[in-house]
């Protein structure tokens, strides 16, 4: 197994090139998905605030993001199937997670560690998906809205979004506003609701019950 040093180095030097042979092909994350219900779990803080655990865990398929957070089991569930991630996150996280798979969704590639390349079911998401999401909402996507995307994209016949509300309870795994970030929201928000309105697997749950 590549040691960090020697990672970062051959990443500098040798780029996607060498990142490919630690991922999947998406086409391999896509059949994963054909014919599974899947849970996409975002980080708003107002999930906390619901009872959508259940929910969460019946599903095939449950995708978390970066530290995952799982302040309660009723309102978060307790499944992680694949961990996507847009920053590093501490290892003990990843190991409390145990994914199936790690997911780097970042375009940029220089946060990425070598224990993350070596994870169980490794993917990197193609820039050229980052970029094409970019152009659609004129600002850099989230991981969040990356996924759905990906999901979207394959065979998946039911996929369930939780904990997304596009910033306006902030998020549990950090403190910055929207104005310190760079992604537009309401972009997000509107890419999510034509989705919905357009593909009967897509549900939004939103409402406490």
């Amino acid at each position: 197994m590549i040691g960090e040093l020697a990672f970062a180095s051959k990443r500098i030097f040798l780029g996607e090139t060498f990142l490919a042979q630690y991922s999947c092909n998406i086409n391999t994350l896509r059949e994963d998905l054909a014919g599974k219900t899947v849970a996409i779990v975002g980080n708003a803080r107002s999930l906390s605030d619901q009872s959508f655990g259940p929910d969460i865990d019946r599903c095939d398929l449950v995708i978390r993001m970066h530290a995952a957070p799982l302040p309660r089991t009723e309102s978060h569930g307790t499944r992680t199937s694949w961990l996507a991630l847009g920053m590093p996150v501490p290892q003990n996280i990843i190991d409390g997670r145990k994914p199936d798979r790690l997911l780097w969704m970042a375009k940029k590639r220089k946060r990425l560690r070598a224990r993350f390349a070596n994870a169980k079911g490794f993917y990197l998401h193609p820039k050229t998906e980052w970029d094409r999401m970019a152009d659609e909402l004129k600002a850099p996507p989230t991981t969040g809205i990356m996924l759905i995307d990906l999901v979207a994209r394959s065979e998946a016949v039911e996929i369930h979004l939780f904990g997304f509300d596009f910033f306006t309870s902030l998020s549990l795994s950090g403190r910055r506003t929207a104005a310190q970030v760079p992604h537009d929201f309401t972009a997000e928000k509107h890419f999510v609701q034509k989705l919905v309105a357009q593909d009967q697997r897509v549900v939004h749950h939103t409402d406490t019950h």
